[in-house]
């Protein structure tokens, strides 16, 4: 059993304790979760039993408030009589984490970004550390894309939401059809890194009201797959268009190929790597989806197939969903089993 802890517990480590409960139990356990200490347990515990997108937690969810001052916890979340230490530290170093017997930690507060504040996570007896964001100086590991070259890093980037879907699908039409060049759009859900009303930021189109803007803005995702697949570096981009949906995006790739190919052969290829080498990374479907219907799918990138166009045998379009928030916490948890066992 791998004991983890969770630093943060905003959209992705909620969802990440979720995904654990549903589908890894008997993998990996939750031993504690640190907080911003914005909000009384009584507050976390509701926002994790109660969700917009993902609806009522399906188990029994109580909490314990510690009343104790000089005690670390500021209660205990009791989740279908799994009981969960919840501390309130905000400096990364003072989290206890080996008294509490967590092997690896999560770092999802999606505040410490460079490998420096990461780092102090061992001052509190952190063995390995995966950060759930792109990361400075640290070495990103895409699941099912790059794993292989992983040799005991004990600081990693799992990349983002986006970066989880590019990539997969860069690489199977790498391997089949060899990549030229290539540029990707994500029309992706809003964030909580735009304000709801017109507001400040430091980016001026995220300072507008994310429910009723289309908001194009920046994306590291291209970037960060050429890390992964280093032979594309200076040979892929692409950009962000936020939209008002709450969850459920899609990447709109357009690659020009070195092979000659067409609608049929690419579509081929992508049913090959869903049933075959990618199971559970990238599916595939035929059917008129809409981004409401990727809600809940575990899969990185769900290639819809009767979107991919092919002009004159070399330049292709690839259009692939991806549920920003359930299927990236679902390759968060296998990359912590992954390493764990290497």
């Amino acid at each position: 059993m791998i004991k983890i802890g969770l630093n943060g517990f905003g959209r992705i480590g909620r969802i990440t304790l979720r995904v654990i409960l549903a589908k890894y139990l008997s993998h990996v356990k939750v031993v504690i979760v640190n907080t911003s200490g914005s909000m009384d347990i009584s507050g976390w515990a509701h926002l994790f039993e109660y969700d917009s997108v993902y609806g009522q937690f399906k188990g029994k969810v109580s909490f314990e408030t510690n009343t104790k001052k000089s005690a670390p916890e500021i209660g205990t979340l009791v989740v279908n009589h799994q009981r969960i230490p919840v501390l309130a530290e905000r400096e990364p170093g003072k989290i206890p984490w080996k008294r509490y017997g967590a092997d690896v930690v999560l770092e999802a507060t999606g505040v410490f970004r460079d490998r420096q504040t990461i780092a102090a996570h061992f001052q509190g007896g952190a063995k390995k550390i995966i950060v759930a964001a792109p990361a400075k100086d640290v070495q990103t590991f895409v699941v099912g894309v790059n794993q292989e070259k992983y040799q005991n890093h004990l600081i990693l980037s799992n990349a983002s939401c986006t970066t989880n879907c590019v990539a997969p699908i860069t690489k199977v039409m790498k391997e089949n059809f060899g990549v030229l060049k290539a540029m990707m759009t994500t029309t992706h859900a809003y964030t909580s890194d735009q304000e709801l009303v017109d507001g400040s930021h430091h980016d001026l189109r995220r300072a507008r009201a994310a429910a009723i803007n289309i908001v194009p803005t920046s994306t590291g995702a291209t970037v960060a797959t050429t890390e992964v697949l280093p032979s594309l570096k200076g040979l892929f981009a692409g950009l962000s268009l936020r939209v008002p949906v709450v969850c459920g995006s899609l990447a709109d790739f357009c690659f020009l190929t070195t092979h000659p190919t067409s609608v049929e052969k690419v579509n081929q290829a992508f049913k090959k790597a869903a049933a075959q080498k990618y199971k559970g990374i990238i599916a595939v479907s035929d059917q008129p989806l809409v981004s409401s219907d990727i809600i809940g799918n575990s899969a990185s990138a769900v290639v819809d197939l009767s979107l991919t166009q092919v002009i004159d045998n070399d330049l292709v379009k690839v259009v692939a969903w991806y549920d920003n928030e359930w299927a990236y916490a679902c390759r968060l948890v296998e990359q912590i089993i992954w390493v764990s066992k290497h």
